[in-house]
C-alpha cells in the first residue's frame, strides 16, 4: 500500500506546482492565450508555493518542515480564493460582470508592476470574464482551483500531527519469534 508520507506529499505539491507553471506558459505561448490579472495572479502563488513545498520535502522529517510547510497554506488558499472568484468570472452571463473596473485592486498593481519588469512572465493582456480555453468542461481557471484543492489538502495532511511508533515496554513481546 502506497504510505502518503510528508515528504512525499511535499515532493507532490512542488512538482504539481512546477508542472501548473509550466502548462500556463507553454499554453500561454502555444495558443496565443492572452492571461489575466487573476490568472497571472495565479500563477505567481504557484510560482511562490515552490520554494516552502521544497524546503519542507527536504527537512522532514525533522520538526522545522512545518515551518515552511505552514507558509504553504495561507498562499493556497490565497490562489483557491482567485481562481474560484475567477471561475464564477466567467460563468457569468456575457456583459454582466468585469474584472476591469475603477481603481485598480492590490492584485492588479502587483500584476502590472511584475508586467512591467518582467514582461515574458507576468504581462496580463486578457480579460477575467473571458475563459479563453476550456479543457475537459473546465475553464484553465477551474483547473487551477483543483490544483490549489489539492494543494491546501497535501498541506493539511502532510501537517496533520501523527502518533509516534511506542517501543514496546516488554523487548521480549516486541520481536516476532517463531
Amino acid at each position: 500500500m502506497l504510505s502518503l508520507s510528508p515528504r512525499l506529499l511535499w515532493s507532490a505539491m512542488t512538482a504539481g506546482c512546477l508542472f501548473m507553471v509550466a502548462v500556463s506558459f507553454v499554453l500561454t505561448d502555444w495558443l496565443h492565450l492572452n492571461p489575466c490579472h487573476l490568472c497571472i495572479f495565479q500563477r505567481l502563488l504557484y510560482l511562490m508555493l515552490i520554494p516552502p513545498a521544497l524546503l519542507a520535502a527536504l527537512l522532514t522529517p525533522h520538526p522545522a518542515a512545518r515551518i515552511p510547510g505552514l507558509l504553504t497554506l495561507p498562499l493556497a488558499a490565497a490562489g483557491a480564493a482567485a481562481a474560484g472568484y475567477q471561475g464564477w468570472l466567467q460563468r457569468e452571463p456575457l456583459g454582466t460582470v468585469s474584472c476591469v473596473g475603477g481603481q485598480p485592486d492590490p492584485i492588479e498593481l502587483a500584476v502590472e508592476w511584475l508586467g512591467q519588469r518582467m514582461p515574458e512572465l507576468f504581462l496580463a493582456t486578457g480579460f477575467c470574464e473571458d475563459p479563453e480555453l476550456i479543457i475537459l468542461g473546465l475553464s484553465l481557471a477551474d483547473w487551477s482551483l483543483l490544483g490549489y484543492i489539492g494543494c491546501l489538502l497535501a498541506a493539511a495532511w502532510a501537517l496533520w500531527p501523527r502518533p509516534r511508533a511506542q517501543a514496546s515496554p516488554h523487548p521480549d513481546l516486541s520481536e516476532n519469534r517463531p
